[in-house]
């Protein structure tokens, strides 16, 4: 991640305060060593010269962030905050910029993931175990990937293959029973026609702790577990110069505790999320990059509420792209075809079985004059569903020095209705139509290679919100409670501050989020959005000990739209140690919510007191 320009001495207190610990990227982001971005332009592209405001986290990142699961990561970086209803098996919702959940788009490996029903990704499903970096790119994105991407996309990316066979593992266990293993294999052959190889396996399992507290209608004192096994793989072979071929599919089967009252009846879901991608890249001329794919996405979802009940929800999404990548000179054009189908079955809920698909066309330019650097681009969705929705965005940037740069950016953007918004009995409408943003941002960017910095200002206005209105403007004899309709206005505006720096054997790093996301319509805040939120940290190396402190704070927020109900601020405090007692072995150790600090991320919904894990990691390479 790059940042604004402010001298060591002037930052030095600054850089506790103002960064994500994982906004740096390690050497492993790129052969050179310099951090590079895919998911800003959908090419890689040196992160000192995106446009776009991101984030980075690396492997090595991931290793020491202390996090046993992709939304508690995700927690620990700058613009993002989270809200659980119960442990880590349990659903999760990921706001980007004070944008609602889903308002994000989240893609793995280039997939695009999610529920079709909800509209949101299952985090839960999601194994850290699997993953090699994420990439998150904040602001409307919609020219890159359509619908939905208003607030941000966040990409993940698993293990991909190079150099000799390596191997890596890890244990670990710790509180609530906790227990996870992992292991992993990759590598590249040699010669004209290389071919490349990952594949990676991972088991977790907890036994957690009651999802709910006293006061909620679905109280049950039971702990509620999970327990997750996941695969990934990714294979691609080199056909001739200039031309590779490859296929790779992540597996996620979840078996996950809720409460839904008191009984003795296992009450639980089971979620499986299975991406499979076959593409192909060709170099047609020296300047004319062509890249082909086609995937398919399943979000399965079975919920067992009784001994007599249950309920199957599946999504699958089936996408096909070609993206022409023409360079010229320093400038680089890109064309862009795609088309999306979504497909949902449900077998107690029939209203929601229907499908939609989405022919989509785009254009971005790239241009680099010297200091100057700038990008427009403009795409076309055409949906069976919600009709054709035209999306545009430009941005600029200035390198006043080496160091140094400015950026300034506008954008629209738009949702899709969900299929519960249009479908579902007695609260969908299919008469309604996407959610619109338009934003503007400016950013001051500062990086020397010892100290980084940023400043960022943004204001997203949205139209068209989808909301729950009491009283139904029309269906009213079919929805006597009340529908999902377009209704409110919104603004997303805010400040986002961050900084890292080195000084001898301590890094420090630290983000502050000063946000305003409010509904225009009703006049109160978005729901479970805090209006400051930041996060702290510093690491210490001595030879093979690395150790370090994570603080996060968060102001209050309200747990309902009305702004009845109150969640207070929360600071918690986190500690990691790793010592490399051998060349390829290392113990880790955590120790999570130092302070045992009692907290609510959703009202009545309990999170974890104070947790320890202890392991063993393994990594040849």
């Amino acid at each position: 991640m790059t940042f604004p320009v402010v001298r060591h001495a002037a930052l030095t207190s600054l850089a506790l305060a103002f960064t994500s610990p994982c906004a740096l990227a390690d050497s492993a982001a790129d052969t050179a060593g310099a951090a590079v971005i895919i998911t800003a332009t959908r090419a890689p592209q040196p992160s000192s010269e995106v446009l776009s405001d991101h984030v980075l986290i690396s492997a090595t990142d991931i290793a020491r962030s202390g996090a046993s699961s992709v939304v508690e990561l995700l927690q620990k970086q700058r613009g993002i905050e989270i809200t659980r209803n119960g442990g880590p098996g349990t659903a999760s919702q990921v706001f980007i910029r004070g944008g609602d959940a889903k308002q994000t788009v989240v893609l793995v490996d280039g997939v695009r993931i999610g529920s079709s029903t909800i509209g949101i990704a299952n985090w839960a499903t999601l194994p850290l175990a699997n993953v090699d970096r994420i990439e998150i790119v904040y602001g409307p994105l919609a020219t890159m990937y359509g619908a939905d991407a208003i607030g941000g996309v966040v990409q993940i990316f698993t293990r991909r293959g190079a150099g000799a066979p390596n191997v890596t593992a890890a244990v670990e266990a710790g509180s609530d029973k906790a227990r996870s293993m992992a292991f992993g294999v990759a590598g590249a052959s040699e010669g004209e026609n290389s071919i490349s190889y990952a594949f990676g396996v991972s088991k977790d399992k907890d036994d957690g702790f009651s999802a709910t507290k006293p006061g909620n209608f679905s109280y049950n004192q039971d702990n509620d577990g999970y327990a997750r096994d996941s695969a990934s793989g990714q294979l691609g072979i080199v056909l001739a110069k200039g031309h590779e071929a490859g296929l790779l599919y992540l597996h996620s089967h979840l078996k996950s505790q809720y409460d839904a009252g008191a009984g003795p009846f296992d009450v639980r879901s089971v979620q499986n999320m299975d991406n499979i991608a076959v593409y192909s890249k060709h170099e047609i001329t020296r300047n004319w990059k062509v890249s082909l794919q086609a995937s398919e996405a399943d979000d399965k979802s079975v919920n067992f509420s009784s001994a007599a009940s249950s309920n199957r929800i599946d999504t699958r999404l089936h996408a096909y792209s070609m993206q022409n990548d023409i360079a010229l000179g320093s400038d680089l054009l890109q064309l862009v075809l795609e088309r999306r189908v979504e497909d949902v079955f449900a077998d107690t809920t029939r209203a929601l079985n229907a499908s939609r698909a989405t022919n989509s066309v785009a254009a971005a330019y790239s241009l680099k004059r010297g200091n100057h650097l700038a990008s427009a681009s403009a795409r076309r969705d055409d949906s069976t569903q919600y009709g054709n929705k035209v999306t545009g965005g430009v941005g600029y940037g200035y390198k006043l020095t080496r160091a140094l740069r400015v950026n300034a950016s506008a954008g629209t953007s738009f949702r899709a209705p969900t299929f519960n918004e249009l479908y579902y009995p007695g609260y969908g409408v299919d008469a309604n139509k996407p959610e619109q943003g338009k934003n503007v941002e400016g950013g001051v960017y500062y990086n020397d290679g010892t100290l980084e910095a940023s400043a960022v200002y943004y204001r997203n206005r949205l139209q068209d919100l989808l909301v729950n209105t009491i009283i139904c403007p029309v269906q009213q004899d079919t929805h006597p409670y009340g529908c999902a309709y377009n209704v409110n206005r919104a603004t997303l505006e805010g400040i986002s501050l961050g900084a890292r720096t080195r000084m001898g054997a301590f890094d420090m790093s630290g983000s502050l989020d000063l946000q305003d996301p409010r509904d225009d319509t009703t006049g109160k805040n978005l729901q479970r959005r805090a209006k400051r939120h930041a996060k702290f940290a510093i690491e210490y190396t001595a030879g093979a000990l690395v150790a370090g402190a994570g603080v996060h704070l968060s102001g209050k927020r309200f747990d309902d739209l009305a702004n009845r109900n109150t969640l207070p601020g929360y600071g918690l405090v986190n500690l990691f140690a790793e010592y490399r007692f051998a060349p390829d072995w290392s113990a880790v150790l955590r120790l999570n919510n130092v302070a045992d600090k009692q907290y609510e991320l959703a009202r009545t919904y309990a999170t974890a007191g104070r947790q320890v894990f202890a392991g063993i990691r393994y990594g040849s390479k």
